[in-house]
């Protein structure tokens, strides 16, 4: 009888502990699933079943950690609730179709690493709350339809090392205080409306290995401190204005061909990889 009074009592406590923990993240899953026309996902949940079993969704200490739902359908708009999602560290909601704008409510995640939402139907600007996210190590939002400047905000994010942001309407110039962005690896912003000179402050992101600029309004002449980019290995500034043609290189090349003039240059460009 004691023993049954025992694990009656840890029974108690985990169920109620289960409920006080994870309500709110539930509640913040249900409001995505209706959001974005969970029924027809391409895996759907069975929200009547315990939220670990479900597609996509990773739990740690009774609180959602990770979630990944790329490929999968998911059709609506991103809902504010998922900011309630305050333990999460990684979000990829990549190959949907989810539109509307991104919702500020983002800036609660103050624990994310990782911010995945290309390949969508994101439109209006980047919202400049997403620097708080001071923790984030990779943000892409490519191939989407957003428009506006980049937040200023952005390059408070020093831990970034992924900053994606190509194929959007996304206008004005790249912000000279990039340099603070010291460990990023990856800056794609090719297939905007940028325009304005390439600023010389990207030659101090000494870890930067690849550069994508191709397709934008950019002007005047690459910055010859380009060339201490030694880890550079993929840069494309290709269809801009720029002053003179430039040879789009990848590969690990002598960073001395990447300033190689050519006269009428034309350059395949990848499409872009994670």
């Amino acid at each position: 009888m004691k023993n049954f009074k025992s694990l009656l009592v840890c029974f108690l406590i985990s169920a109620y502990s289960f409920a006080n923990v994870t309500i709110s993240d539930k509640e913040a899953l249900l409001a995505l699933y209706n959001a974005t026309n969970g029924a027809a996902w391409n895996s759907s949940w069975n929200i009547d079943n315990p939220m670990d079993s479900w597609y996509g969704v990773t739990i740690e200490n009774d609180k959602v950690v990770e979630l990944n739902l790329p490929f999968n359908n998911l059709e609506g708009v991103l809902p504010d609730e998922i900011g309630n999602l305050t333990s999460l560290r990684k979000l990829n909601l990549g190959f949907n179709k989810i539109g509307g704008t991104i919702p500020t409510s983002l800036a609660n995640l103050q624990e994310l690493t990782s911010l995945e939402l290309f390949m969508n139907k994101f439109e209006g600007n980047i919202p400049a709350e997403l620097g708080a996210l001071k923790k984030l190590e990779s943000l892409k939002l490519y191939s989407n339809a957003l428009t506006g400047e980049i937040p200023a905000s952005l390059m408070e994010l020093t831990k970034l090392q992924e900053l994606l942001l190509g194929s959007n309407y996304l206008t004005g110039t790249i912000p000279n205080e990039i340099y603070a962005l010291s460990g990023l690896k990856k800056l794609s912003l090719m297939d905007n409306k940028m325009e304005g000179e390439i600023p010389a402050e990207i030659a101090q992101l000494t870890q930067l290995e690849e550069l994508l600029l191709s397709s934008n309004q950019f002007t005047g002449d690459l910055p010859i401190e380009f060339m201490n980019l030694t880890n550079l290995n993929t840069m494309m500034v290709s269809d801009n204005n720029l002053n003179q043609e430039y040879i789009s290189v990848s590969g690990k090349n002598p960073p001395s061909l990447m300033l190689l003039e050519m006269q009428n240059a034309t350059a395949t460009m990848d499409l872009e990889k994670e």
